[in-house]
């Protein structure tokens, strides 16, 4: 049986002081409680780039300016196969909030912890992690 592929956009918003807007995931979701990039599932007839803009707005009110594509990859759950698409966001209009009642914070790039994030973004934390270390 082939599993089922699902593609998710998220966003790395970055703001002037180098920190990093997260939410934490509700209750009632795969890895409640874990720390997540805003974003969410890609539409049928929408790119990753429309859905990023549209999940950002719809989960924590902000409107993006610009995005840029920072990292892509798959990750293989047992039950299904995500394709990240994950977009550094560095331009936006608002203040993010979390708007679903999920908790939202900023972070010090040099102080994410890839342990309280899923698994699938223990490379991207490495990658974001190795820039602070540049």
């Amino acid at each position: 049986m082939t599993k089922p592929i699902v593609q998710v956009a998220a966003g790395i918003i970055r703001n002037e002081f180098g920190q990093i807007y997260l939410t934490q995931r509700l209750e009632g979701q795969d890895f409640a409680q874990a720390l997540e990039f805003p974003g969410g599932k890609v539409d049928q007839n929408e790119t990753p780039e429309q859905a990023l803009a549209r999940e950002l707005e719809e989960e924590i009110g902000i409107h993006v300016l610009s995005a840029v594509l920072f990292e892509r990859f798959s990750f293989e759950y047992p039950t299904k196969i995500i394709q990240f698409h994950f977009y550094l966001v560095e331009q936006w209009v608002g203040e993010p909030f979390g708007r679903e009642g999920q908790t939202g914070f900023w972070l010090e790039q040099q102080q994410l912890d890839a342990g309280q994030f899923p698994p699938a973004n223990a490379k991207l934390i490495q990658r974001l992690l190795a820039e602070t270390q540049a």
